[in-house]
């Protein structure tokens, strides 16, 4: 029983927050947390009519139970996210109260693993520039491969702190701080978290987060837009931040949620926040706030004329990068000291020649490949990419050996084949494959290759 568990402040804080509502939630704690997922607009899959859809995010449903996401194909190919449902709030505050047509200048501060990031990427148009960085250095892997399964190249990945983007202040249309916090929404997915929890923790918590506020305030443009989350109850980290938002030049901005949803208005001293709890909705703890910026920034940056280390490719070499997309005109081609090539969106590319000068630790664009001699090697991260071209030469696999291929098993095809194609499942691309001579060589990286005993299943 999870409720005896908890530890004893904490339940008379829920007891002191629900009232009469407690016996509810603690039912709600012995329940199995719901399972979700949020698909890929721009990877159609097909999904049975029977799935529920989250109320509050379109491309959001239930699943009736946890399938082995690792050994689903479509989930490598970057076709769905598995996310939790109440955190796909996000996209229904994004949607009433952001311009998502125009282009924009967005910042998920704490981004990592990359759910809420993948969200941003889906909402936004292509024209817009999203950053996502994360602090910890070795939470930044799991973040890049999500966003590569995700395949949108209008993305940027940064490993800094917060402090560390003042050089970027009055630069962002909008940030989002999903902050670490005590993670209190997530005791019944996560006992182990109940283990940590303590008022003492809850006050550290509440005390970064500020600190992560302070960093993120300036970085808006004059009326930008922050959306503060947390997956936790208590107002220290919840309420009390929020307060100190509205106190420090923002306005707090509501929403208009329907009833039948079970999401609540958290109102106090005129500060809304938006509360759901796991006996009133089908999610977990989770908590949004939204702020505009009242103060004016005054800021106008200088676009530098170039980029610190990329280098324009050679024309010879970008005739056979141009093959590779959909719409090569969009992008220039960069290559790195190491000898990576880059694909940057045109449309970004002064955005990005900012985003080069004032952050050291970041990557952007599409990373294409690179050239051995006169050979190209295309990346794993351009075979899962929306800009690629759909005329590549392409072989469409099994479940069974699209398993062996993310086993990094090498596969034997019905024909001969010679050179690069794509390893493809149910329309979607999984990587590359080479033929030669008389078999295919497996491309997929070594870092991405299936690890687990699938003999069980």
């Amino acid at each position: 029983m999870i409720d005896t568990l908890l530890p004893t402040s904490f339940r008379q804080q829920m007891q002191q927050q629900l009232g009469v509502d407690y016996p509810a939630f603690q039912t709600a704690l012995q329940q199995p947390p719901p399972v979700s997922v949020r698909v890929n607009p721009q990877k159609k899959i097909l999904l049975t009519n029977t799935l529920q859809s989250v109320p509050w995010c379109a491309e959001g449903f239930y699943l009736p139970e946890r399938p082995v996401f690792t050994l689903d194909p479509l989930f490598q190919a970057g076709a769905f996210y598995v996310q939790e449902a109440s955190s796909m709030l996000l996209a229904e505050a994004l949607r009433q109260t952001v311009r998502l047509q125009r282009p924009l200048r967005v910042l998920d501060l704490c981004a990592a693993p990359g759910g809420k990031s993948t969200l941003l990427a889906s909402l936004l148009s292509s024209d817009s520039l999203l950053v996502c960085n994360e602090v910890i250095r070795s939470r930044v892997p799991v973040l890049k491969e999500n966003l590569e399964k995700w395949g949108f190249p209008n993305v940027a990945i940064s490993n800094h702190d917060p402090e560390d983007f003042r050089n970027l202040n009055g630069f962002f249309d909008v940030v989002l701080v999903d902050a670490p916090c005590s993670g209190e929404g997530l005791f019944r997915k996560d006992p182990e978290a109940m283990q940590e929890w303590s008022e003492e923790n809850v006050r550290i918590c509440a005390a970064r987060q500020q600190r992560i506020l302070t960093a993120a305030a300036p970085l808006l443009c004059d009326n930008g837009l922050l959306f503060y989350s947390t997956c936790t109850y208590n107002d220290a980290e919840n309420v009390q931040n929020a307060q100190w938002l509205t106190a420090n030049g923002f306005e707090n901005v509501t929403l208009d949620l329907p009833v039948s949803w079970g999401i609540v208005d958290k109102v106090v001293d005129k500060t809304v926040g938006y509360q759901c709890y796991p006996h009133r909705v089908r999610g977990e703890g989770f908590f949004l706030s939204i702020f505009k910026k009242k103060q004016r920034s005054g800021t106008v940056m200088a676009v530098p004329r170039g980029f610190r280390s990329l280098k324009p490719v050679p024309n010879r070499q970008e005739k056979v990068l141009q093959s590779f997309l959909k719409q090569p005109g969009d992008f220039s081609f960069y290559v790195k000291p190491n000898g990576d090539i880059f694909a940057l969106p045109e449309a970004l590319s002064a955005d990005l020649r900012i985003l080069d000068t004032a952050l050291f630790n970041k990557g952007f664009g599409l990373e294409m490949g690179t050239f051995k001699g006169n050979d190209f090697i295309p990346s794993h991260a351009l075979a899962l990419s929306t800009a690629i071209a759909e005329n590549l030469p392409a072989v469409d696999l099994s479940k069974e050996d699209a398993i062996r291929y993310f086993k990094k098993e090498n596969l034997v095809l019905a024909d001969s084949v010679k050179g690069w194609l794509l390893a493809r499942y149910e329309g979607l691309n999984l990587g590359w494959l080479k033929g030669v001579g008389n078999r295919v060589n497996n491309y997929l990286p070594k870092e991405w290759r299936i690890r687990m005993d699938i003999k069980e299943y």
